[in-house]
């Protein structure tokens, strides 16, 4: 089982990174799972059709004790196993609570050994690695962990505290970072920014998305690319990293 966690700086285009990657796993025949860490819980939306999907803290908030991964996901584009998180009333309690909570049912649901993917993809938040973010770090859910960036300052300097949590707790055999993506905004000097951080920090760039309309086209249907545009440029390097992945690329 391929175990990757997805992080990068709120609205840097981490959510759009992980469906279309999900949607090219899942274009190669893998059977996916995508849960979404982010109070926002949109991270599944363009896999269901634009249909957003009600989060697991929320239904736990109503009082409901779902017994099953039916009661608490939704499948989308190629059979993708959706579930969202979600996040506290805005303004009341921890962001990280919804992760920690979310994770504790799906121990209990035995998702994992039922299902038996061959890919899980966590998109997490990275501004903030607190202790509910860090979950996918820290208590083994994922391997590895990819870090989404452009060459803007503050996406930079986000990835940066991504790049010290993680090694916080690789010599306790968690998660390691296994590369970056430029996900592209075409500011000045991008490229060299992205790659020089890269080598300054030991890791490599396993992957450039361009700036797209098809992207955005199809986010306007409710779909991601790799979907609705499956021969497009951006769709193509989704389905390149998909496969570099799990060492198909060779």
């Amino acid at each position: 089982m391929l175990k990757i966690a997805v992080y990068g700086k709120g609205g840097i285009g981490k959510s759009t990174v992980t469906s279309n990657l999900a949607a090219a796993f899942a274009r190669l025949g893998k059977s996916v799972i995508q849960i979404g860490c982010d109070p926002k819980a949109d991270s599944t939306i363009n896999l269901l059709g634009g249909k957003p999907l009600k989060p697991v803290i929320e239904i736990l908030r109503e009082g409901g004790e779902p017994s099953s991964a039916e009661e608490i996901s939704a499948e989308g584009f190629g059979g993708i196993l959706c579930i969202e998180t979600g996040g506290p009333t805005p303004g009341l309690g921890c962001a990280g609570r919804g992760i920690i909570a979310t994770f504790n049912l799906l121990d209990e649901l035995e998702l994992f050994e039922k299902r038996k993917p061959d890919v899980v993809l966590y998109d997490v938040l990275g501004d903030v690695v607190c202790g509910g973010f860090a979950a996918p770090i820290r208590e083994g859910y994922a391997e590895q962990v990819l870090i989404v960036t452009s060459g803007e300052k503050m996406a930079l300097y986000a990835a940066n505290n991504i790049c010290q949590a993680v090694r916080n707790f690789e010599d306790r055999g968690y998660a390691h970072v296994g590369g970056v993506i430029l996900n592209h905004r075409n500011v000045p000097g991008e490229t060299e920014k992205v790659y020089s951080f890269a080598k300054e920090h030991g890791i490599d760039v396993i992957a450039e998305i361009p700036r797209s309309d098809d992207i955005n086209e199809c986010e306007d249907m409710g779909h991601t690319a790799v979907e609705s545009r499956p021969e497009c440029e951006a769709s193509q390097r989704f389905l390149e990293l998909a496969k570099k992945l799990i060492g198909e690329d060779k």
